[in-house]
């Protein structure tokens, strides 16, 4: 119990925001509590779930500034079986407000440290960018999923990130590990998408699911209804790929039910 998985690219508009609401929502169709934490200030993941983060009195801002534990923080969502851990406008600035504050990389790992063990997993959804509250969530987390578009762009962040991932090892996490690569976007029917593929593959081997998430319209408008895909068009191609992926995880891991 209690596995805790960062979503993190440096690059954005890779499906990070898309990948966590989904993969956690798909988890959690398996009656397993599931968390998820949204550490960007624009608080992508909080509204797609449907909550309007002017009605949030608490939120990750703050467990960061010490004002509420995790447990205080921790909300139901509509879906049963998932949690959040929302975030409001407030996260913009606390990278300045937590600058002089002695072990400040570790608060989000001291904090989820109280909860982490009621959840089957917990996703932590990351900003594009390796500040302090990305930081946070690879200190805080076990694995890391990393998502990345079917694009040319993408390979160069990909490269970027691996650099990242081996400088926290050496300094914060040395037990941090790739759950998996994740690739998005994919369309069938451009060239440029099964290079990516390929050189991604030719990399990373195994650590690349075998479940790629297409180019999907059902995965752009669920999020402006308040709904993860599987709730707004359960047959859609988005909805049904973050199902399989679900599977394939679990399947990586050995789940059985209860266990």
């Amino acid at each position: 119990m209690g596995k805790t998985v960062v979503v993190a690219n440096q690059k954005g508009g890779v499906g990070k925001t898309t990948t966590t609401l989904n993969l956690a929502a798909s988890l959690a169709l398996a009656e397993e509590d599931i968390l998820v934490i949204d550490t960007d200030s624009q608080g992508n993941l909080t509204s797609g779930l449907g909550i309007n983060r002017d009605d949030v009195s608490k939120s990750l801002y703050d467990i960061y500034t010490g004002r509420c534990t995790m447990e205080e923080v921790v909300m139901p969502t509509s879906m049963p079986h998932l949690y959040i851990v929302p975030s409001t406008i407030d996260l913009l600035g606390v990278e300045v407000e937590l600058v002089s504050k002695e072990g400040r990389e570790n608060l989000l790992k001291n904090a989820l440290a109280a909860v982490k063990e009621k959840f089957r997993y917990v996703f932590i959804d990351c900003p594009p960018s390796l500040g302090l509250l990305t930081l946070n969530g690879f200190v805080a987390a076990d694995s890391l999923i990393v998502p990345v578009q079917c694009e040319y762009y993408s390979l160069e962040g990909l490269g970027l990130l691996t650099r990242t991932l081996k400088l926290v090892r050496g300094s914060f996490n040395p037990t941090l590990e790739i759950e998996g690569i994740l690739l998005t976007m994919f369309d069938t029917r451009n060239m440029l998408s099964h290079q990516v593929v390929a050189e991604v593959q030719k990399f990373f081997s195994d650590k690349v699911y075998k479940t790629m998430i297409p180019r999907n319209v059902v995965l752009g408008e669920a999020p402006s209804h308040g709904k993860p895909a599987i709730l707004y068009d359960p047959r859609s191609k988005g909805a049904q790929s973050y199902l399989a992926l679900a599977k394939e995880i679990l399947n990586e891991n050995g789940f059985r039910k209860g266990s």
